[in-house]
């Protein structure tokens, strides 16, 4: 406990660097450790709070061995938006159901629209667990009702009720659905992009059309949502539709449709990414590489 209050100490010194590598201290607190570092977090300087928080959500992402789910979970309430809306983020493979409310706390109620657009992003894997039947409805309801009323109001940041349709894309119920193709047909761009992203989740095969129009949008953002939803949705007819995206002018629709031929797997798949091994872009190579892995390992799962 003295060399954690020491790593206490040097924290809240402004003088010092943070050291991203002792950040590592932080994972699995004991519960004495938990209180100290609660009890010294508010008397950190806004900016060391955000550093602090960024580094801890990058270092989650790469190392699953490390949890600092019980910081992230305190800081849901802290003083600062970019602090709470990293901490949601941080919370990405939390999917225990006392997340429940606290999220629908912030999507109702935080004055930061970021905020409240990362807590409907959040709520979506409460989504997806009522549609693989290991939610009960009771919570649910709780969770189709927020997102559903972010969504219809007018007046909320489009941002936010992007992210609310996103949430609940992967529901099949009809109102889904509905909600869906409004925001596909509506005049707001960000709500357009929003209502393809749901298409892939939603996995109705009736998108498909939608979504191969996409692919030939003029705008880049809706041509990478397409291709993306195309490899959710695994349709093997979107490979001959994806293939001329392979050589699309950003660089971030070539990445995803790799991945999307990917997803999709088969022997179109496979030959089309097959030529691009050689590749003079380097991460180009290594997501050709990444994703032909996947269709390997879906023909033989012997591979895995």
């Amino acid at each position: 406990m003295a060399t954690f209050q020491g790593y206490l100490a040097e924290l809240k010194d402004e003088g010092q660097p943070l050291k991203v590598s002792r950040l590592v201290y932080l994972s699995h607190l004991a519960d004495e450790q938990e209180k100290a570092f609660l009890d010294a977090w508010p008397r950190l300087q806004t900016e060391r709070r955000r550093q602090v928080m960024q580094q801890l959500v990058e270092l989650a992402e790469d190392n699953v061995d490390l949890n600092f789910d019980s910081i992230f979970l305190a800081c849901l309430g802290d003083a600062d938006p970019q602090v709470r809306a990293a901490a949601i983020r941080g919370l990405w493979e939390y999917e225990h159901r006392d997340l429940i409310k606290p999220l629908i706390g912030l999507l109702q109620s935080d004055d930061n629209a970021a905020v409240r657009a990362e807590a409907a992003l959040a709520l979506g894997r409460f989504v997806l667990q009522r549609e693989f039947g290991s939610l009960p409805d009771r919570y649910f309801r709780q969770v189709e009702q927020v997102l559903r009323r972010a969504i219809s109001d007018g007046g909320e940041e489009l941002e936010v009720r992007g992210g609310a349709l996103e949430a609940i894309g992967a529901c099949s119920l009809p109102w889904v659905r509905r909600a869906i193709y409004s925001a596909y047909k509506s005049d707001s761009q960000r709500l357009r992009v929003s209502g393809i992203h749901a298409m892939g989740h939603n996995c109705d095969p009736s998108w498909v059309p939608i979504l191969f129009q996409e692919l030939k949008s003029d705008d880049a953002e809706m041509r990478y949502e397409a291709a993306l939803a195309c490899g959710s949705l695994a349709e093997e007819a979107a490979v001959v539709h994806l293939i001329p995206l392979l050589e699309d002018e950003d660089v971030e629709v070539r990445e995803v449709t790799i991945a999307a031929l990917g997803e999709i797997g088969g022997r179109q798949a496979r030959s089309a990414l097959v030529r691009y091994l050689d590749h003079t872009s380097g991460s180009m190579r290594e997501a050709v590489q990444e994703a032909l892995s996947l269709v390997d390992s879906a023909e033989d799962p012997g591979l895995l």
